[in-house]
């Protein structure tokens, strides 16, 4: 990169590599000339070391005072160089940090902060040689040096720091002494990220609560004050635009908006804003800056352009008189080559792009100077309205009154010689070796070959100073190749210096040919066509000012009035929004002092009219009344109404009307503080607290006097973070059966904590406020349960996974008392129970463990549930008898005291049946529909059964079945013994084996009833032949 840093000497610095492919400032080589780039010579910082050059930064004050930031080969560490001579010579000095960015002093030019990538800024006052850490956790691009003349310490940092706590706030330190103990708060409470700025006057910052952003600013270091924008602008972004002449100039985003935003005008104090301009056209960047289209004109003080967009068509607009009026740009008869350009308003316009350029090394769409005044060149086009692909160049030197076209294409613009040579070079990205220039403010052009071999131009750069007539080109020949430098010098075309016979004289007017704008009549001089000569130092184009009589135009509306005009024209009068009330006294209105109620019109800040018409004039005056309190506010400055036990709270307590000094503040903290105060608003004095014990506590403040009152309450709960969490659900449940979720959690905080459940992939949680769940799974297979539980700010999570099933067997169990001796009731231990039932069973049976589940319920005495599920892979019409001989094969084991376990203390755990003479439970899926139907089944089973009975002698063919049914009698065997009192369940058309004579029937409400079976050899015979070929083994 090439940079100026004195009168002839010029700093490069480049990598072939470096600006073109990783848009990047590290460099391998510097070259320094002294001699407007007609010679330079390699800078040897270190002698047989190649050094890579990340940045360097040149002081402002002291030109001859430069600082190279240097990384290793491999990024291990940083160096400075730093000269003191314009880069004559070089210092290294080694530092332990790595700077991501250096900040001059204003005003003293051997103090520097340097920001690291950690985010803390270091400090030094000799020119980098020794640094100090001022502090840590620094917000990037959010620290400033003391402005001169408003901070009355220079040694002062402006710092937007974040807290411990995560939050970001606004302090101020010496450079000497920057501590937690030293160290200013100026803002009480937190702020916005990125929200602090420190410019001129003025410090803006912005917090948002409850959805809602409010803007506040500082005016000469005096108290915060809240911004007033119109009450229902709501903004959702602000950007400042401009704070010079004692003035602030925000665009404002408002609810409503995407894509534009509206330009607002403040009084001095940077308080009360008024609209000038509505709807003016915004891009988005990367990293979420904002580009909006409106421009300064240098030069000429209260001119602005702006691009404005309604109903997707952008139209660019031009003010004289900082905002007040706006009209359309007046386009050109004739293009650039004499013929008629046919565009004739209203219908059609001249319309400029007002972008800024990605390049730091090029100009702008539009190009302006402030020693070029009225001096503007830009890029767009004629028509109804802007069109994006269309960069024609005009230019104008009277401020914008008359254009004229000169390229058709966009080109890069520089000034020389105070606009006495403008030199342009084609935007594009194919190689040139030749740029125009013109010495008459663009009337006519010429074409200079600045190089023998064409080049990709990447930048234009200038000496410093606006009399300067060299230039320096600066691109590449190849993507592959090193940077080429040209030097270009117009000295010689100039045989002389011009005289006061060289210039003429004229006057801006706006559009309208008004000459009084802002308040009066200025007159400038510039270069006559027919001069060849250099302007140089000397060259001053003001010319003369007279001071204007006031019109109407030298007022604008004041805060809460607007003008029904859309471009805000003379004829239009300021009326008062509906929500602004002009008779009402303002919000710091003291009983005792007198205000004045505003005509609707303000003087237009920096406008010097004098006499004349004065819209002011009728102000009426009255007298501070006792306003009663209203709009009371109590808010925690910690921003969370949820605290822990011990934690120490601070409460703001604000009021947005009424009288402050004759008003008592009773606050009560709800858990028996009560306190009265005086001037508690006004004084912004905090209220500090401590709750020692859980609960909700109603705090409240009333604001009282002879007027009125107010209250404000808020709830604050206090409860301390939850620790744990556990999720207690029967892992095995039947299709539609009730299920019962709950979530333990510790510690146990009534009323204030709220349970989310997600069940299966369901992303729509259910909100509870008891700790447990009943619902119904309508469908089988393995669902996950999610609970999610959340008290004050910490939240914990657990998931268990439920097994559904349409059939299965529960069979209860019971362990002997030493048991309940070393039972914790906790979840891992009746979880490590469990599997090692499951696995002793699973054993002893030579059943699949995976087809059982024991599940170890909480509480005392301890006790179990075995679950017996059905394999997955058995034919569905086999699975009830198979279930039957797993369950006997079971509680065989089970009485036969074959399953136990070895318990701590020397103790054997005997694991039983809770009621070894009772049947197990069979779940199914069904609903109580099918209860009624095997019921009915059983009961048509007796009365046949009876019948046949009583008939049988009639029955043909009866000893041939009889003797059938005794043969397979015989032949069935069993690995379990039928004599046992088993439990089968009838299902479908299969039947229960004659060897039980009773069974036990579950209903989906678990209530279970003994039916007496008959005996029926004529009807359970094929059953018994169909066990035949299953039952010789489980599966």
């Amino acid at each position: 990169m090439d940079n100026w840093c004195t009168e002839g000497l010029s700093l490069q610095s480049f990598n072939a590599e470096a600006f073109k492919a990783e848009s990047t400032y590290r460099c391998l080589i510097s070259f320094r000339s002294s001699d407007f780039g007609t010679l330079y010579t390699k800078l040897n910082l270190q002698p047989g070391i190649a050094t890579v050059i990340d940045n360097f930064y040149i002081c402002s004050t002291n030109k001859k005072k430069i600082i190279l930031v240097s990384s290793s080969h491999n990024d291990r560490d940083q160096s400075l160089f730093i000269s003191t001579d314009e880069g004559a010579t070089f210092q290294k000095q080694p530092i332990a940090f790595f700077v991501e960015t250096l900040l001059f002093h204003p005003k003293e030019e051997d103090k520097v902060l340097a920001y690291t990538k950690e985010g803390k800024i270091y400090v030094s006052i000799d020119l980098g040689k020794k640094w100090n850490l001022l502090h840590e956790r620094v917000s990037k691009d959010h620290f400033f040096w003391a402005v001169a003349g408003v901070d009355g310490d220079l040694d002062l940092v402006h710092m937007e720091i974040q807290d411990p706590t995560g939050g970001y706030r606004y302090i101020t330190c010496q450079i000497q002494n920057c501590s937690d103990k030293t160290m200013t708060v100026p803002f009480a409470g937190s702020t916005d990220r990125d929200s602090l700025t420190v410019q001129d006057d003025y410090i803006f910052l912005q917090t948002t609560s409850a959805n809602r952003t409010k803007y506040y600013v500082s005016y000469r270091r005096n108290g915060f004050v809240q911004m007033k924008l119109p009450k229902y602008a709501l903004p959702k972004d602000l950007q400042i635009i401009s704070t010079d002449e004692n003035q602030v100039f925000v665009a404002v985003q408002e609810w409503y908006q995407t894509d534009t935003y509206n330009l607002y005008q403040s009084d001095p104090q940077g308080v009360y804003y008024s609209i000038l301009l509505e709807n003016v056209r915004s891009t988005k960047q990367p990293e979420e800056n904002v580009l909006i289209d409106i421009l300064e004109v240098r030069g000429v003080k209260g001119v602005f352009l702006a691009n404005q967009k309604i109903d997707g068509k952008v139209t660019t607009l031009i003010t004289y008189n900082k905002g007040r009026d706006w009209d359309f740009l007046n386009p050109p008869d004739v293009d650039m080559n004499g013929k008629p350009t046919n565009c004739k308003p209203p219908d059609c316009y001249l319309h400029l792009h007002l972008r800024w350029a990605d390049n730091p090394y090029v100009s702008g769409t539009v190009h302006t100077k402030d020693t070029a005044p009225g001096l503007i060149m830009g890029a767009g086009n004629l028509g109804s309205q802007l069109v994006e692909y269309k960069e024609e160049m005009y230019i104008t030197s009277d401020c914008g009154n008359t254009w004229r076209q000169v390229f058709e294409e966009e080109h890069h613009i520089l000034y020389l010689d105070h606009g006495g040579v403008i030199v342009a070079i084609k935007d594009t990205s194919i190689p040139l070796k030749i740029l125009k220039f013109s010495i008459d403010e663009g009337q006519t052009w010429s074409t200079h070959n600045f190089t023998s071999t064409s080049v990709f131009v990447d930048g234009l750069l200038s000496e410093p100073g606006d009399e300067t007539l060299v230039m320096t080109v600066f691109g590449h020949i190849s993507y592959r190749s090193d940077w080429e430098l040209v030097k270009v010098d117009f000295r010689p075309s100039f045989p002389r210096e011009c005289t006061d016979e060289d210039y003429e004289s004229w006057e801006l007017t706006n559009l309208q040919g008004d000459r009084c704008i802002m308040g009066q009549q200025r007159s400038f001089r510039r270069r006559k066509i027919s001069s060849w000569c250099i302007k140089g130092k000397s060259f001053t184009s003001a010319l003369t000012s007279k001071v204007c009589e006031c019109v109407n135009t030298d007022f604008l509306c004041d805060y809460g009035f607007e003008r029904s005009a859309p471009l805000k024209s003379e004829s239009s009068k300021c009326f008062a929004d509906f929500w602004f009330n002009p008779e009402a006294p303002p919000e710091d209105c003291v009983l005792g002092q007198a205000y004045s109620s505003s005509t609707g019109y303000r003087k237009v800040v920096s406008n010097v009219c004098e006499g004349g018409v004065d819209l002011q004039q009728n102000l009426a005056h009255h007298m501070c009344p006792l306003i009663a309190p209203k709009g009371l506010q109590i808010s925690i400055r910690e921003e969370s109404l949820a605290v822990r036990p011990g934690e120490d709270i601070t409460f703001i307590v604000q009021q947005e009307q009424g009288d402050v000094l004759s008003t008592k503040y009773q606050v009560d903290l709800g858990d028996g503080f009560k306190a009265i105060y005086v001037n508690l608003t006004m004084t912004g004095e905090p209220i500090r607290h401590r709750y020692e014990n859980p609960g909700i506590y109603r705090v409240s403040v009333k604001a009282e006097n002879v007027a009125g009152n107010d209250e404000a309450v808020v709830f604050v709960q206090v409860n301390s973070p939850l620790q744990a969490l556990n999720l207690e659900v029967v892992p095995v449940i039947g299709r539609n059966q009730e299920v019962n979720l709950t979530a333990i959690i510790l510690p146990k905080n009534p009323n204030l904590t709220v349970f989310y459940w997600w069940i299966g992939n369901n992303l729509q949680p259910l909100l509870t406020l008891e700790s447990f769940l009943v619902t119904k799974f309508a469908e089988t297979g393995d669902v996950r349960v999610t609970v999610q539980v959340s008290c004050g700010s910490s939240m914990l999570q657990d998931s268990k996974i439920v097994h559904v099933f349409d059939n299965f067997h529960v069979l209860p169990l019971k362990f002997t008392k030493h048991l309940d001796m070393y039972n914790p009731d906790i979840p891992e231990w009746r979880e490590d129970i469990g599997r090692v039932v499951t696995r002793l069973l699973a054993k002893e049976t030579s059943i699949p463990e995976e087809t059982l589940m024991t599940v170890v319920k909480p509480g005392l005495p301890t006790a179990a549930d075995l679950h017996v599920l059905l394999p997955a892979n058995q034919p569905k019409k086999k699975r009830s008898i198979t279930s039957d001989k797993r369950i006997a094969a079971i509680k065989q084991a089970l009485n036969a005291h074959n399953i136990s376990f070895f318990l701590r203390g020397g103790y054997w755990v005997l694991v039983t049946l809770a009621d070894s003479g009772s049947d197990s439970q069979r779940i199914g899926g069904g609903s109580g529909y099918w209860a009624i139907v095997v019921l009915f089944v059983i009961c048509l089973v007796a009365v046949g059964a009876f019948i046949l009975y009583k008939f049988k002698r009639k029955l043909p063919g009866r000893n041939v079945y009889a003797q059938m049914h005794n043969e397979k009698e015989q032949e069935m065997t069993s690995p379990v013994n039928h004599s046992e009192d088993t439990q089968n369940i009838i299902q479908g058309e299969e039947f229960i084996d004659d060897d039980l004579d009773s069974q036990t029937l579950v209903t989906p409400s678990g209530r279970s009833g003994n039916l007496n079976s008959y005996r029926v050899p004529l009807l359970l015979m094929p059953v018994s032949v169909q066990s035949q070929a299953i039952t010789q083994a489980w599966f």
